[in-house]
């Protein structure tokens, strides 16, 4: 048994209802905060994340947002496997946003739900079960250590208490210093794959997303932006939009001209009646080839900054026979969630509500207080459910969009964008451009290794759109600068730039890796595993590069390479043993990729054949080290959607730049991977004690080089840049 000590932290008690009961929350502020059982004024208590009430509910106050990837499952169930109660029987919230949160963000990405809520949760959960404990000790007049709890039941012999009988009176209990944890051989729920708590909902439709929400009154909005990359005043004529049905009113906002209509589609028709002049000033000589032209030449002309050194790369070259070099690219990415961006606002003087489908509330609710001029507090966020996040609802534009909507005709508006809207006014992943240099001894060790990455910074692109936020607001994964009082230093280097591309595990004796900053103008933002998603395809091919260079078989080469790295080769051995390495089948063609990233460590092998001379996915094979595996099967979903998501952008995904503006509109020239094209994926988790690690996106960076060297093993051919082409 783990024991904990957590005085430092303050804990509140009180009642849940108005009729009293049980309520365990972490409070992150430095408030000192009474222990009560009286009634209280209101039932919703963010603060308060769990909620034992004396009617025997027990309730959970989910502070992250649910996109997909199974919170909604893992976040309770970490508590009721302390508190001793199955998750089934719980009930969850959704918490808005609260200045209870203060320290905790409230905003989900980086995969970071489970890992940084793993240890408050054990712990409110086993406070609340000591209490619980007292409770009915008290109650029968014995020592708590003759009580037991078995799914939400103290026991005492025969006789039983169920949590809402005891729930008042161990709301009286003092609150423990120190706390017991239970021991990984004696959980129940953590470690079992439970089937989804939102399952049934979303199955049967009754899971309320962002673009669901309705109330009385509502009405809809189109908003028209300028498809180029820059804001300048335009002109329009609405005389016949005005005309067109169920139109309430056509005015400009701050991100461009809104269209409010009874009805979404008559918003969208009479959008498409409206001539506009959009200005194209700033460039209409903006394209991806003239991007491309132009980090070509700084790659060759411009030294960068250093983001890794050691050793001397180029002396080592100098002595070296077996020398390669090599230029990688990557595009810009859409995010492409199923669910288009929207939000739902309801102005008044007195109170601005907002729901939405956001990773970010908030963040949401400083944007809004900001475009209305109002304070935060006036600002109510209601987090949706939603269709997919993937990085892009970390950004509030669309719920700004909706909160001046509602101001201007003072009424409760929804804003839905179209599926040209999302996919031309996204926050792409960046594209770069990378000359690599490696050479190898006659031992097939690697004696230098460099890295010249040209591209732009997401940090130095993401924050001057943060004035509405405080520092805190500010995840770490985001950003490239340390906080110094009330400035954001831009100027030292993006770790979502770099990060994949320094700091290998490799044994490589000889490091050189460079950044050169280009950035076009075109809007950035965090896509699934962030910067890994390209830069391990870039290392993990270059790496498969070296491996041919010196005739090795790839999976051995890697092995020889980390022998320093136990936890590496343990996820290396097992995606070996699981894939058959080297004896697939006949005409199977194999290649292999592993790489960290959000403290997970993911090795995949792609399997495929060629019919016809064209490649043909046959099978994914993953393992995956993630710490402890709350829910197995939800980090086997999470890995299978990562694959799923990789390989979309690894086979179709591109945004081209044509005149100032994207050329892609719609998924028939920005497609998805089709349920026909999708190999079957197996994923096999390493058996671990240790904290959980994320989930959500570390599946996503390995599946495109270890694709790429599939089809390297099968056609002699290297493809450098994504997508590849295999038509």
């Amino acid at each position: 048994m783990s024991v904990t000590n957590i005085s430092r932290r303050k804990f509140l008690l009180t009642s849940a209802t108005a009729t009293g009961g049980l309520v365990l929350g972490l409070s992150f502020t430095n408030k000192e905060v009474a222990a009560t059982s009286g009634p209280t004024k209101s039932n919703f208590m963010p603060e308060a994340f769990l909620q034992i009430t004396p009617d025997n509910r027990v309730i959970f106050q989910l502070d992250k947002h649910e996109m997909g990837q199974g919170i909604h499952t893992a976040l309770p169930t970490i508590i009721c496997e302390e508190l001793g109660i199955d998750p089934r029987k719980i009930e969850i919230r959704l918490s808005q946003v609260s200045e209870q949160f203060e320290g905790n963000v409230q905003m989900t990405g980086g995969s970071t739900s489970v890992s940084s809520k793993w240890t408050v949760l054990r712990e409110a959960g086993a406070k609340a079960r000591y209490m619980l404990l007292s409770g009915a000790a008290e109650t029968w007049n014995v020592d708590p250590t003759e009580c037991r709890i078995d799914d939400g039941v103290v026991w005492n012999g025969k006789q039983s208490l169920t949590f809402g009988e005891v729930a008042e009176i161990a709301a009286q209990q003092p609150i423990p210093d120190t706390v017991e944890l239970k021991d990984h051989k004696d959980f129940q729920y953590v470690g079992k794959s439970i089937r989804r708590l939102d399952g049934i909902d979303k199955t049967i439709g009754t899971t309320e997303f962002g673009i669901d929400v309705s109330m009385p009154g509502l009405v809809n909005a189109v908003v028209l932006r300028n498809p180029h990359f820059n804001q300048e005043e335009f002109t329009y004529s609405d005389k016949e939009a005005k005309q067109s049905a169920g139109v309430i009113k056509i005015f400009k906002i701050s991100n461009g001209l809104a269209v409010v209509a009874d009805t979404y589609w008559h918003a969208r028709k009479a959008a498409n009646l409206v001539q506009i002049d959009w200005p194209n000033k700033l460039g209409p000589d903006l394209n991806s080839q003239s991007i491309r032209d132009e980090r070509s030449r700084l790659a060759k002309t411009e030294t960068g900054e250093e983001l890794q050194t050691e050793g001397d790369s180029k002396a080592a070259l100098k002595d070296l026979n077996k020398i390669i070099e090599a230029t990688y690219e990557v595009p810009y990415l859409a995010h492409a969630t199923m669910e288009p961006q929207n939000t739902t606002v309801d102005y008044s003087k007195e109170e601005v509500k907002v729901w939405s489908p956001t990773q970010f509330t908030d963040g949401t609710q400083a944007f809004v207080a900001e475009a209305l001029d109002l304070p935060k507090e006036r600002i109510k966020v209601y987090g949706t459910m939603m269709g997919g996040g993937f990085g892009r609802r970390a950004f509030p534009d669309f719920a700004v969009e909706a909160a001046e909507v509602s101001r201007e005709i003072g009424r409760p508006v929804k804003v839905i964008w179209s599926r040209e809207d999302d996919t031309r006014h996204d926050y792409y992943r960046p594209s770069t451009y990378n000359e690599l240099r490696g050479g190898i001894d006659d031992q097939g060790n690697i004696k230098a290794w460099e890295h010249k990455l040209v591209a732009p910074s997401m940090a130095k692109s993401i924050l001057p759109a943060m004035g509405a936020l405080a520092p805190q607001w500010i995840p770490d994964w985001m950003i490239s600068a340390v906080i110094k009082g009330a400035g954001f230093l831009l100027e030292s280097s993006d770790p979502t730039t770099s990060e994949g591309s320094v700091e290998m595990p490799y044994k490589i004796e000889n490091i050189d890796v460079r950044h050169i900053f280009h950035d076009p103008g075109i809007p950035l933002g965090p896509w699934r595993s962030v910067g890994h998603s390209q830069n391990a395809f870039i290392t993990e091919s270059f790496i498969d590069e070296l491996a041919n260079l010196a005739g090795q078989d790839p999976y051995q080469f890697r092995r020889r390479l980390l022998r320093e790295h136990q936890d590496y080769l343990k996820v290396l051995d097992l995606v070996a043993e699981k894939s058959n390495w080297g004896n697939a089948g006949q005409g199977l063609h194999q290649g292999v990729a592993i790489h960290k990233s959000f403290g997970t460590i993911v090795s995949q092998v792609v399997d495929l054949e060629l019919v016809n001379d064209k490649p043909k996915l046959k099978r994914v094979t993953c393992a995956v080290d993630c710490g402890t595996a709350v829910n197995p099967d939800q980090v086997a979903a999470q890995i299978e959607s990562s694959v799923v998501f990789g390989l979309t952008a690894a086979l179709k995904g591109e945004i081209n730049i044509e005149g100032g503006a994207v050329k892609e509109s719609n998924f028939h020239d920005y497609q998805m991977l089709r349920m026909d094209e999708t190999p079957p994926i197996d994923v096999y988790i390493v058996d671990s004690n240790l904290p959980p690690t994320g989930v959500g996106e570390p599946g996503t960076p390995p599946i495109a080089p270890a694709l790429g060297n599939a089809l390297f093993a099968a056609t002699g051919k290297r493809q450098r840049s994504l997508p590849y082409k295999i038509a």
